[in-house]
């Protein structure tokens, strides 16, 4: 296994300890979670410079890579979401473009048709990543702080951007569907 997919396991498996660490009433713990978070983001620019520059990029990797993001910034905002230090509703918007396009991805691939990560896509994770990088700094909750308010206005924008741009680019996909 190389090694950018070795930095994505290892991302996935920070997020049960990162989930934890945020979990507990502690200083300590808290920064230890926010530290690790900042670490299992950094990865994943990590990995992806690695795979290219190496001209190691595997279909693993393409798989893992995304889902790792994913259960990253999802599993840290719920948990923020739970300690009330982040709206909810800004999780069900994440978790709604996620499955969507995830569904898009599903039936494009059934047809042999594989839909690559977009730009707008990437700077959805790190507008996201970057907010809950935020609120996990805990400098103050998203109701005082003007930045927190952008960031969360950004999150939602380029989350719901880049989701309905992924349909609108492959709308073939659903070229010839009957409703059954």
């Amino acid at each position: 296994m190389n090694l950018p997919n070795k930095l994505t396991i290892l991302r996935v498996a920070t997020i049960p300890v990162i989930v934890v660490l945020l979990s507990v009433d502690s200083p300590a713990c808290r920064v230890a979670g926010t530290a690790l978070f900042v670490l299992a983001c950094l990865t994943d620019w990590l990995d992806g410079f690695i795979a290219r520059r190496q001209g190691i990029v595997t279909d693993f990797g393409k798989f893992l890579d995304p889902v790792a993001d994913k259960l990253l910034v999802l599993c840290t905002m719920i948990t923020l979401a739970g300690l009330g230090q982040l709206p909810a509703w800004v999780c069900v918007v994440v978790l709604f473009r996620e499955l969507t396009v995830d569904g898009l991805r599903l039936i494009a691939a059934q047809k042999g048709v594989v839909i690559a990560a977009g730009k707008l896509g990437k700077i959805k994770t790190v507008s996201q990543m970057l907010l809950t990088t935020v609120v996990l700094l805990g400098i103050q909750t998203l109701h005082d702080l003007w930045i927190d308010r952008a960031l969360t206005a950004l999150v939602v924008i380029m989350t719901l951007w880049s989701g309905a741009d992924y349909f609108i680019k492959n709308r073939a996909v659903f070229a010839g569907n009957k409703d059954e």
